[in-house]
């Protein structure tokens, strides 16, 4: 097991965050899903460590993405809301150059960085990933992105629509199309000015998306295998538009709902990639030097892609522990003690921090998250509560230690938050307010009091 103090290896690692999009809490092998096996995920957790309170800074995937690379809750600089379609191309709606990222940290250290898949942190030039700290950069700006384009072949395609052919409602089934109208809306324009870009000049791509990102990944481990890189590797999987290969859609012949099976035969397909990059890191003969992080960007929208999140209640979008906890994972062989479980919470602000302790760069002071090895090796110890604040319009919550507060209520105040203890109610089934109505008040008094230190949204 690494120690506190001693995980600066001879040389710098390679370092890689593996980010599914949308996955459920409850949705991998490691995490209780034996309905879709997910073999090659699950073997990061067996080599390694498993958290099973690990959190992100917020319900949905931009903000949730730019806590993740600045390790800083991004309501510290305005970074609130999760913009979707156009919005992505507005003038000030992206990552501010003020902030500094995890990519251009470690370039600043030597590091070769490279993003492939979902960027969703502006769209206009001002937050191109190259502006950001990036080398490389293989994916889309948006929020999401079709997997195949039409006509579709090859996969079978789900999409929402406000309606259906002879004015039905539920479901429509076509030749490998099937609308559906249970979310009472239509399919977002994702692919509407989001080209697939490499570095900045858009290209047609004709693989899978999911198979496109892997052998992307692949070749950028290939060829920086003799020098220490960054891999940011942002899948858009498992997010919607529910398109499943159909080899893949074969294996999962026997879930008799079509809107699962998809959603099995796209989490598949991403446990194969998986496969597929940890393959190379062996063939490159850099395992034992490369740090690997799995984790999601945020709870999954059950409704909408079947994706679970239990036992927790909630799904993405919520403050609930459906929208805030995420399954992680992290393997270093040699490096880290295999089948390790780790019950303390930690964040995806904790990355940013890690990752500089070993690159060797010095730890900026104004990071929220804490080195992440140091819960993992003191994890017996005793030490203060942790404490995690979330804010994104009228929907807030903190947990310290135990103990959470939410509220969700469109006229928040002080009547309206809910007090839990996740110590023995993960669900959030028990409202505790009325039974701890001191702690509540004093939470809420810390709530206010961290909410004091955030920006105004920027947009």
């Amino acid at each position: 097991m690494i120690g506190q103090d001693d995980h600066v290896a001879d040389a710098q690692p390679n370092i890689i965050i593996l980010l599914a999009d949308d996955l459920g809490y409850g949705e991998l092998g490691c995490q209780g899903n034996q309905q879709i096996p997910t073999p090659h995920i699950d073997s990061i957790a067996e080599g390694g460590v498993r958290f099973t309170q690990a959190y992100v800074t917020a319900p949905n995937c931009s903000p949730s993405r730019a806590g993740l690379l600045t390790g800083r809750i991004p309501t510290r600089f305005g970074y609130e809301f999760n913009p979707i379609g156009a919005r992505n191309e507005d003038p000030g709606t992206g990552l501010p150059a003020t902030e500094t990222t995890l990519a251009e940290m470690l370039h600043d250290r030597g590091y070769t960085t490279g993003i492939i898949g979902k960027w969703h942190l502006g769209g206009a030039a001002d937050y191109h990933p190259f502006r950001h700290g990036f080398d490389e950069f293989f994916g889309f700006a948006h929020e999401g992105h079709y997997f195949v384009p039409p006509p579709y072949n090859d996969v079978t395609t789900m999409l929402r629509r406000k309606a259906l052919p002879g004015g039905l409602t539920g479901r429509w089934t076509g030749k490998n199309l099937i609308y559906t109208t249970h979310m009472g809306h239509d399919e977002p324009d994702y692919d509407a000015n989001n080209p697939i870009v490499r570095g900045g000049q858009p290209i047609v791509e004709t693989e899978y998306l999911t198979d496109a990102l892997t052998r992307e990944a692949v070749s950028f481990i290939d060829r920086h295998d003799d020098k220490p890189f960054f891999l940011y590797l942002a899948y858009n999987a498992v997010h919607s538009p529910l398109q499943g290969k159909e080899s893949d859609m074969e294996r999962f012949a026997h879930i008799e709902d079509i809107h699962r099976r998809i959603f099995a035969a796209m989490l598949s397909r991403l446990d194969d990639s998986v496969g597929q990059v940890l393959r190379q890191l062996k063939d490159s003969g850099i395992e034992n030097n490369t740090l690997v992080v799995f984790m999601s960007d945020n709870g999954g929208p059950t409704r909408e892609l079947t994706s679970s999140n239990l036992p927790l209640r909630g799904e993405k979008g919520t403050m609930y522990e459906g929208g805030l906890r995420v399954p992680m994972l992290m393997r270093w062989p040699g490096m880290l003690s295999e089948g390790v479980t780790v019950d303390r919470p930690v964040s995806s602000l904790d990355l940013y921090p890690t990752a500089a302790t070993l690159a060797g760069a010095t730890v900026q002071q104004d990071l929220d998250g804490i080195d992440i090895f140091t819960t993992i090796s003191d994890r017996d110890a005793t030490v203060a509560p942790r404490e995690l604040f979330w804010r994104q319009g009228h929907r807030a919550a903190l947990r310290v230690g135990d103990w959470k507060i939410v509220s969700m209520n469109r006229q928040r105040s002080r009547s309206t938050w809910e007090l839990y203890n996740l110590s023995n109610d993960i669900a959030e089934t028990e409202d505790l307010s009325t039974e701890h109505a001191e702690r509540r008040s004093k939470m809420i008094q810390r709530w206010e009091t961290l909410d004091a230190e955030m920006k105004p949204a920027l947009f």
